[in-house]
């Protein structure tokens, strides 16, 4: 774990699916918490190298993972957060809970520590899915219980979004969670004007109310120093959420790739 004096221009790199990756701005208000844990933190540089539709798998067999790896430094952290793609059984996505899901975690938290950096693990947030008598229902299964079991077995850091979101997510209701969610009508944002239902995609709301709680636990479990935290109690504007343009998006995609061979990733 992190040391308590200050580090000097520490980083925060991200790994990780839809739920945190920034998005650009041709698909606002779909925001994952990624993209707003900069509002809560000073002198870390957040980066975001979530991508969209990736699991534990496929986010290391294309070099994500490696990118980092190669750019990680000695006292950065590493935030790894999976689950809403592992458990879809798309070719090169999908993994089993307690068996590869495990490995390739494993591989991300060896692989930060080889290079003097601290993994942490994040739980996934809870999709929003309710019944017909409103009881909510927990359709990531096993993932977060199998990250729970690997954290305590590596002596990782855990900062569980996925507990957190199901009291939230159960507290607010069907009703409470449709602004939390990237729920909109027809005509009500320009980038969906036929409207949207998704209850597996944060909006800005969504997204600054899981980053704040995850940068509550940073400073909890003293992954940062204090100093390093801000505004983790004070209101923010929906409007501090940046998009950045989508040709910028695109080019940080592409360019954040590496080759799994060349930092020792093994895919199995």
């Amino acid at each position: 774990m992190p040391g308590t004096e200050a580090v000097p221009g520490v980083r925060v790199f991200l790994a990780g699916d839809s739920a945190v990756a920034g998005r650009p701005r041709s698909m606002a208000p779909m925001a994952g918490w990624g993209q707003a844990l900069p509002l809560f933190l000073r002198s870390a540089r957040v980066v975001n190298a979530a991508r969209a539709g990736a699991s534990s798998r496929s986010f290391l067999e294309r070099g994500r993972l490696a990118w980092i790896l190669g750019n990680i430094a000695s006292q950065d952290l590493l935030l790894v957060s999976f689950g809403l793609i592992d458990m879809k059984r798309a070719e090169g996505r999908f993994t089993e809970p307690f068996r590869d899901y495990q490995h390739f975690l494993r591989q991300y938290a060896h692989g930060a520590r080889d290079r003097g950096a601290h993994p942490v693990f994040v739980t996934c947030h809870e999709r929003r899915v309710f019944d017909r008598h409103g009881n909510m229902l927990r359709p990531l299964g096993l993932y977060p219980s199998a990250m729970r079991e690997l954290a305590a077995a590596l002596s990782v850091p855990l900062i569980d979004l996925n507990e957190w979101s199901v009291a939230q997510w159960r507290r607010k209701g069907p009703e409470g969670t449709r602004n939390i969610f990237l729920h909109l009508d027809p005509g009500e944002h320009p980038n969906y004007p036929e409207g949207v239902a998704d209850n597996t995609h944060l909006r800005v709301r969504g997204g600054l109310e899981c980053a704040r709680f995850v940068a509550r636990e940073m400073r909890a479990q003293r992954l940062l120093t204090p100093e390093h935290f801000r505004d983790l109690d004070a209101a923010v504007p929906e409007a501090a959420v940046d998009f950045l343009d989508d040709d910028v998006v695109e080019r940080l995609t592409r360019s954040r790739v590496g080759l799994p061979h060349e930092t020792g990733m093994v895919s199995s």
